[in-house]
């Protein structure tokens, strides 16, 4: 069987300890929720910063500031470590810290008590976040009042009808819909019937936004009569990353003692290559077309004889407790193509920095439509690493093509391409590693928190001055 990660819970202390007599104050954090997956169908990696308050800086006013006091209902379809849910606590506790009131529902949720969603709620109530059932009056209550009311993704377009009933007209004008989906089984009438009428759609990149428009175009047959679905306002907000997550990406020492670490954990020496993909292990995300590049990329080198340090690759995102049938497909790939030695699977984790810390080259290789942004790119680029990604979705926003990283096509085409460019970057040190630098600077200028925090202003001041008007009307 390939292998994968080994000693994990005592290597994790060990970084810990280790962090905490190396790191210099400003960057001692402690990573809380970080899952492999991007901002649509995956998971984002939310650090708090543990800092002496003595060593703080007078923080610069945030754009948010005008929400002070404003009454904000957030609504997630569900609580979990997934992307959308995530991302929409990310907001809540940016809201949450220029002062305004805050109030959570989560319309689908468990009978029985489960683990994650006890610590995420918990995690929001200890920031001032009020958690309360979907369903019951309180609910109604605060999507009337409310100034602001965010529909996280499709799915929760349900609630409406479901809970708001004969209100549903008067909360139409104040809600922001928070769009992450670019699947076409979301795109249902039931999710999105009310579309049209919301104040806003907020998605997180262009091609995504098309999509949306691109499928609102077309008849969708709703018996007995044919409905066009037309999107209203929409704004497209880029994902940042945060100060905290900045500090440990900057951090050298950081960076070297948990490259160390995991690297000593996958059984692999300093001077190795490593191109990892981080994301859930599905077929969507080309886990399976990653590996085939990868094993042409050493049939490439042999043929070649080309001269360049030992390759791996490395699959963050698997599950070890329940390996599906695809996840045994990439498995029974490595063992009949017998490169056991080269691929490490590693499973879904909560903290990727010391994934992104220990790789040399970050593979994004979503399928189809691609991802809708894919925060993972970002976060790689904060590190200094090239991205080899396809040319589809977000990822053709945020990587520069030959500049930044190296565009492959998706699907089988893209087989023989993305094996060509790991060899590229296996082969030329020095455009390796003046890609991760010009990545970085990219993010600096374009991807961090306080860029985000200044495009979601400009929306949500857009959507409040268009609830007034509706009101007043």
């Amino acid at each position: 069987m390939a292998k994968h990660s080994v000693g994990w819970v005592a290597l994790h202390k060990r970084w810990l300890l280790a962090l905490l007599l190396l790191l210099s104050v400003s960057t001692l954090i402690a990573f809380l929720i970080r899952p492999a997956f991007d901002s649509c169908d995956r998971h984002l990696e939310v650090v708090e910063k543990r800092v002496n308050s003595a060593s703080q800086t007078v923080a610069t006013p945030s754009p948010l500031s005008f929400m002070k006091s404003k009454l904000v209902l957030l609504v997630s379809h569900e609580l979990s470590l997934s992307g959308g849910p995530l991302l929409l606590m990310e907001l809540a506790f940016l809201l949450r810290g220029v002062g305004a009131e805050v109030c959570w529902i989560t319309i689908q949720k468990p009978s029985e008590t489960d683990e994650v969603i006890y610590s995420l709620e918990n995690k929001m109530l200890d920031r001032g976040v009020q958690v309360f059932t979907a369903k019951g009056q309180e609910a109604i209550d605060t999507a009337l009042k409310a100034d602001l009311v965010v529909l996280n993704t499709a799915v929760a377009g349900r609630w409406l009808d479901v809970v708001l009933k004969e209100n549903v007209p008067r909360v139409l004008p104040k809600v922001l819909w928070w769009i992450h989906e670019m699947r076409g089984h979301y795109f249902k009438l039931e999710y999105v019937k009310h579309l049209p009428l919301v104040a806003g759609a907020m998605i997180d990149s262009h091609v995504t936004a098309q999509y949306w428009k691109n499928r609102t175009h077309e008849r969708l047959r709703w018996t007995p009569k044919i409905l066009m679905i037309k999107m209203p306002e929409t704004y497209v907000v880029h994902l940042g990353n945060s100060k905290d997550f900045m500090e440990v990406a900057e951090d050298s020492v950081a960076k070297k003692i948990l490259r160390e670490h995991v690297r000593e954990s996958l059984g692999v020496r300093n001077e190795d290559l490593l191109f990892a993909i981080i994301n859930s292990v599905s077929r969507g995300k080309g886990q399976d077309l990653f590996l085939r590049s990868f094993y042409e990329s050493l049939q490439l080198i042999q043929e070649k004889k080309l001269q360049v340090p030992t390759m791996h690759a490395v699959i963050v995102g698997s599950d070890m407790t329940a390996q599906t049938n695809f996840e045994s497909e990439l498995r029974n790939f490595v063992m009949l193509k017998k490169i056991q030695d080269r691929v490490h699977f590693v499973n879904k984790t909560l903290t990727v920095a010391p994934y992104l810390a220990a790789i040399d080259v970050l593979v994004q290789n979503s399928q189809a439509r691609g991802e809708c942004f894919g925060r993972i790119t970002i976060e790689a680029m904060a590190f200094q690493l090239p991205v080899l990604g396809t040319a589809a979705g977000g990822t053709t926003e945020i990587v520069v093509n030959g500049t930044t990283g190296l565009l492959h096509p998706v699907g089988k085409e893209g087989i023989i391409p993305l094996a060509k460019n790991i060899v590229k970057l296996a082969t030329h040190v020095e455009r390796r590693l003046t890609m991760g630098k010009r990545g970085y600077e990219r993010v600096k200028e374009m991807f961090l928190e306080q860029h985000m925090a200044h495009r979601i202003t400009a929306v949500l001041k857009e959507v409040l001055h268009k609830s007034k008007s509706s009101s007043r009307s």
